[in-house]
């Protein structure tokens, strides 16, 4: 089912979740429109430039919506239909399920991300984020204990997941519940991105809850400019500023999604390892990569390793990542040296 969106011309793109977007004069026959609507129980919001044309951006609206909501109906947990919820509801598992292209691919690299990371991404984590009350079933009215947490997490690890490319079929050792929470909204910005190209639309900016790709410059010729929020639950702030005219930027951090409970708090992101809510310095993790996909999970991993571990495996994988880091009552900062290209001074 499509998704209502509007669509909106400007010439000042205004901040975005993650975006600080400076106003521009442009050509008399182009601009930068914008098309929004919601998905994945957030919002998008679509720039791209074009001359004037109220058709084209009416089947361009049409065919984001009918792009994202192909994502939302293969992997969500929200949905009792989806393709993923599917699987996660068979009682045997074990024997080679035949699933489609992107979920395939999104499986494939959720994966590959574990492995590289020891396991600080793992998509089998869903029962256990479940039951600290961050999926569809909510918060629970009291936090997990040790006997039950074990139990859910001794279920759970991605090694128990088996791929096969050349069947496009998966299957688990024991049964499984995946959760994509941490890579289906980037795949969304990559998906879009490829339909936006498709149709030849090569000047954008794909945003969905806070993850962005761009390609191409603005009429004027600069770049995109994004901001990197400051890590503060009460109001939205800006810590740095990056130029981009291509490639992907994707945040994690554990300021916005949490609950207290008994004086606690409790991050939405899950160690799956530990099986509890990460509880360490870190406070955002921005990660920039050609795959709005693969910075979405490596900004989950990072967030759960923590800065040291983080950085070091960062510097390892050669990898973009800006982290912000509690220090007293402010924060710290420091990147990889891959990050440096895309700052603004």
């Amino acid at each position: 089912m499509s998704r209502p969106v509007r669509v909106v011309s400007t010439s000042i793109l205004v901040m975005l979740v993650l975006a600080a977007l400076a106003g521009c004069s442009f050509e008399p026959d182009e601009k930068v429109w914008e098309i929004s609507g919601g998905i994945f129980g957030t919002r998008y919001h679509i720039n791209v430039v074009l001359t004037e044309d109220r058709e084209t951006l009416e089947d361009l609206s049409q065919g984001i919506a009918e792009t994202l909501e192909s994502v939302d109906a293969s992997m969500s947990t929200w949905r009792e239909d989806s393709e993923l919820s599917r699987f996660n509801q068979k009682s045997d598992q074990s024997q080679w399920t035949p699933v489609s292209g992107a979920l395939f691919e999104v499986l494939a690299a959720a994966q590959q991300v574990s492995e590289r990371s020891g396991g600080a991404f793992d998509i089998t984590i869903g029962p256990v984020v479940n039951l600290w009350g961050f999926g569809p079933q909510g918060r629970p009215e009291k936090v997990p204990d040790d006997q039950v947490l074990a139990g859910r997490l001794a279920n759970t690890g991605f090694r128990f997941l088996e791929l096969d490319a050349e069947q496009q079929a998966i299957r688990a050792e024991k049964p499984q519940y995946l959760d994509l929470s941490g890579i289906a909204k980037g795949y969304g910005v990559d998906a879009v991105a490829r339909y936006l190209e498709s149709q030849g639309v090569d000047r954008y900016l794909v945003e969905i809850g806070g993850e962005v790709r761009v390609n191409g410059r603005k009429p004027d010729g600069s770049a995109w400019r994004l901001a990197v929020e400051q890590p503060d639950a009460e109001g939205r702030q800006v810590n740095r500023v990056v130029a981009m005219d291509r490639n992907a930027m994707a945040t994690s951090g554990d300021y916005r999604n949490y609950y207290e409970s008994n004086g606690q708090r409790y991050s939405h992101t899950i160690d799956p390892l530990s099986g509890r809510p990460v509880d360490h310095r870190l406070a955002s993790v921005t990660v920039i990569d050609e795959s709005s996909m693969l910075a979405d999970a490596w900004a989950t991993a990072f967030t759960v390793l923590g800065f040291e571990e983080g950085y070091k495996l960062a510097l390892q994988e050669n990898l973009a990542v800006y982290f912000i880091v509690r220090e007293g009552d402010g924060f710290e900062t420091r990147h990889t040296p891959a990050f440096a290209t895309w700052l603004i001074e």
